[in-house]
């Protein structure tokens, strides 16, 4: 019985940090971990491990912001720092987030084809985004807060497909613990694939907004204490534990199947899952199939909220998932539009594989430059107060911003040689 009032207690902390975490593998973030795993075996399961604390450190520091100032990034931004960064940030984030959103919908719409070969893709891309549209907008906060949490579950589908055939774990442990570098264009494009789909910045921006949210939910938001600092870093530290082992079961599942099957070239998430069913049986595609869909439906909403937050709070509209449509109808109306635009690249003869290709672009170049005025800003006793950064996060935090300002100088070089 004190087990479980133990694990109901945690699961109740659980929240923003989660949804962050598990939206992070997303359909498009799904296909980049195929393809690692597809193209070079398990030779970069390690990047699970590295990606963790870097992942969980930034996300802390966002959710801190989002909690001391009782605003989201954007308005900490809008504040402190000259609008021309604002402004850069937007005109970035705008077409990044709507191409990751259409690239998620497309790959939901191609796996759903895969399982329903009778029914075009496009009509799946469709429903599924008149699904979301419904939900986002009449459903109050703590139903959509309820609902990304329980999906969150749905990833662990990835955790099992892996142990449905022979592995080799002693390979599996060697992988994971000794890190393998190949000094090669493909290699390298991988490792920045990796980083990128990892640390995006649509996450920085959801984080603070969504702690901001909880604490206005609560009715807390003038208390903010030790204990609530503590209760965020363990849902974050959760969160971002959770996607760091569905990425790495992700690649551990392409990687032993796929490769070792001769597949070593996947461009889209349903080609994995294709991939999968003579290889692995047809349980093993089914559940990978269902997780793609499962997650396409937690990350999309997390996608258009994200961009929604950093327009509203840029030019001062009302906003929240709190609210009702009439009481915040710009806010909603972005989320939608944002949506039926990503549907629409389907239509406009940008690919998805293109769209995620622009997506890592445009993220790879605004992550270094958010990572720095992340740090600046938890740095700050004046914003901050008693809550300034520990040396052990900014260690992190600098280790971040090195690793991302070399992924986009790789990236341009890659894209431009």
């Amino acid at each position: 019985m004190r087990k479980n009032n133990k694990f109901i207690r945690f699961w109740k902390i659980l929240g923003p940090g989660l949804i962050t975490g598990a939206s992070d593998d997303d359909p498009s973030g799904i296909a980049t971990y195929s393809q690692a795993g597809a193209a070079y075996g398990l030779t970069t399961l390690w990047t699970s491990l590295i990606a963790f604390p870097l992942m969980a450190s930034i996300q802390q520091m966002c959710a801190k912001i989002g909690l001391v100032t009782s605003q989201g990034l954007t308005g900490a931004l809008k504040k402190h720092y000259p609008k021309p960064v604002l402004y850069v940030m937007l005109v970035f984030s705008f077409p990044a987030i709507v191409m990751n959103i259409g690239a998620d919908i497309a790959g939901m719409g191609a796996v759903g084809n895969l399982l329903f070969p009778k029914i075009e893709a496009t009509y799946f891309s469709v429903v599924f985004t008149i699904i979301l549209l419904f939900l986002i907008i009449y459903l109050p906060y703590q139903k959509i807060a309820a609902t990304l949490k329980y999906l969150c579950i749905v990833l662990l589908v990835y955790l099992i497909v892996p142990f449905l055939y022979q592995q080799d774990w002693l390979d599996i442990a060697k992988n994971t613990f000794i890190p393998t570098i190949e000094f090669n264009k493909e290699f390298v494009g991988i490792l920045v694939g990796i980083l990128g789909t990892t640390i995006s910045p649509y996450l920085f921006f959801w984080q603070a907004s969504m702690e901001v949210e909880e604490m206005s939910h609560k009715k807390r938001h003038l208390i903010v204490n030790k204990k609530i600092i503590h209760d965020m870093k363990q849902d974050v530290d959760f969160g971002m534990s959770f996607s760091g082992v569905v990425m790495f079961f992700i690649i551990l599942t392409t990687g032993t199947v796929l490769f070792k099957g001769g597949i070593h070239q996947i461009d889209t998430v349903e080609q994995a899952a294709a991939a999968l069913k003579p290889l692995a049986g047809n349980f093993a595609y089914l559940l990978f199939a269902i997780g793609v869909i499962g997650t396409g439906l937690l990350a999309i909403p997390v996608l258009s909220g994200s961009l929604s937050y950093i327009i509203t709070e840029t030019f001062g509209w009302e906003q929240g998932l709190d609210k009702k449509f009439h009481e915040a109808k710009a806010f909603y109306i972005v989320m939608a539009i944002s949506l039926i635009l990503g549907l629409s690249l389907n239509y406009i003869g940008i690919s998805p594989v293109k769209a995620l290709i622009y997506t890592a672009i445009l993220y790879g170049l605004t992550a270094p430059v958010l990572i720095a005025i992340i740090l600046h800003i938890s740095n700050n006793k004046e914003v901050m107060g008693a809550f300034t950064n520990s040396r052990f996060s900014n260690v992190l935090g600098f280790t971040a911003l090195i690793l991302m300002t070399a992924a986009a100088a790789a990236l341009l070089y890659l894209q431009f040689e």
